[in-house]
């Protein structure tokens, strides 16, 4: 399948791993950050995300790489992350000083949005365990072969965090294709994560330096520009979505430039408002393009997540050696799922996924 060479399931402990930083998102429900006086707390990250939907969702073995402070926030995180059944054994402890003025857990204030009012993020994530990670740190070697790793799966988010961040996830991309690992990276461009430290100009130099050892790269259009440079003619970098054959044309320009690039996929995704959405998506595969069902004004209760659920669903048709068409289909319905529920991380299941894909409808169920 799309000329993956995917180890063997029985020679490794787990199907994916990923690399990058979990927060305790706080959400204010229907309101606003700025008014409110309770919030629901979730855990989320790009790059967890898809680990854990490839656990709650699909049944795969995952894992995931990251850094705790040792309090009871970090243990909150744990506790979510268990809930979510993605092993913990892989996370760094890291002592806590009493204050967080030298290392902390990261915070993410995130408020849904409605109808034209456009959903809000506020991260607050300074000086967390997480990014301050560094290379030498993990042992990738021993992960990727004694434990044994069929796919590692990280991200721009993850790169943009620190300088060290940004280094551990060139050592962890470069062990992986040492020992035979599939690497997926997910750009998710996000501008305030590079505002301070360079902006474009350092997201491209970190992100074209990773691509080059990427197997299955996924991101929009903005993420393409953003973070490797291609530029689509005509294209506005304030819209939201391009017509198809305007990415094909940008995922060509960068197939032609990072030859490793196996799979190249994304979203497409058109908001009339913050609730509802046209949501598809489309991948490339062995210099073909595959769309998928197309659900147009799609209803959104909680947006954020969308894009982590569209790669899990992707990454198991990849994983699970389905055509490239059944492969991304597998990944818009999960995506189009997940943002029906509240939180990051996707409450679907395998039956909801197949029964999406198979044109199956919201009829009540009883």
């Amino acid at each position: 399948m799309a000329n993956l060479e995917i180890r063997r399931a029985e020679n490794c402990r787990y199907d994916l791993v990923s690399l990058g930083e979990i927060m305790l998102r706080l959400d204010p429900g229907e309101g606003r950050v700025r008014t409110a006086h309770s919030f629901r707390v979730w855990e989320g990250g790009g790059e967890y995300n898809v680990a854990r939907g490839l656990r709650r969702c699909f049944g795969l073995r995952t894992a995931v790489v990251t850094a705790f402070v040792d309090n009871e926030i970090g243990r909150l995180l744990e506790d979510a992350v268990l809930r979510g059944g993605v092993d913990t054994s892989l996370i760094n402890w890291v002592p806590y000083d009493g204050v967080g003025r030298e290392v902390r857990n990261g915070l993410n204030f995130t408020e849904r949005g409605f109808g034209i009012r456009g959903a809000v993020g506020v991260p607050d994530r300074g000086l967390t365990a997480a990014s301050q990670l560094k290379p030498g740190d993990i042992d990738w070697d021993d992960l990727f072969d004694n434990r044994g790793v069929r796919w590692l799966h990280t991200g721009g988010i993850y790169a943009a965090l620190s300088e060290s961040s940004a280094a551990l996830t060139e050592e962890a991309v470069s062990a992986a294709n040492r020992h035979g690992v599939i690497v997926s990276y997910d750009l998710n461009y996000r501008p305030s994560l590079w505002k301070a430290v360079g902006g474009k100009a350092k997201a491209r130099e970190v992100n074209r330096r990773i691509a080059g050892k990427v197997d299955v790269m996924i991101g929009n259009e903005e993420d393409y520009t953003a973070c490797l440079g291609f530029e689509v003619e005509g294209l506005d970098e304030n819209i939201s979505t391009i017509e198809a054959e305007k990415f094909q044309r940008m995922i060509e320009t960068a197939v032609a430039e990072f030859p490793n690039f196996k799979v190249a996929a994304t979203t497409l995704r058109a908001v009339k408002t913050a609730t509802v959405n046209d949501w598809s998506a489309i991948c490339w595969v062995g210099g073909e393009f595959f769309e998928s069902r197309r659900y147009p004004g799609l209803e959104i209760m909680d947006r954020v997540g969308g894009g982590d659920s569209f790669a899990s669903g992707l990454i198991y048709g990849l994983l699970s050696g389905f055509d490239p068409e059944k492969a991304v289909n597998y990944g818009a319905a999960h995506g189009a799922l997940a943002m029906t529920t509240p939180g990051d991380t996707s409450m679907a299941s395998l039956k909801d996924v197949e029964k999406i894909v198979g044109g199956g409808g919201a009829r009540v169920v009883r």
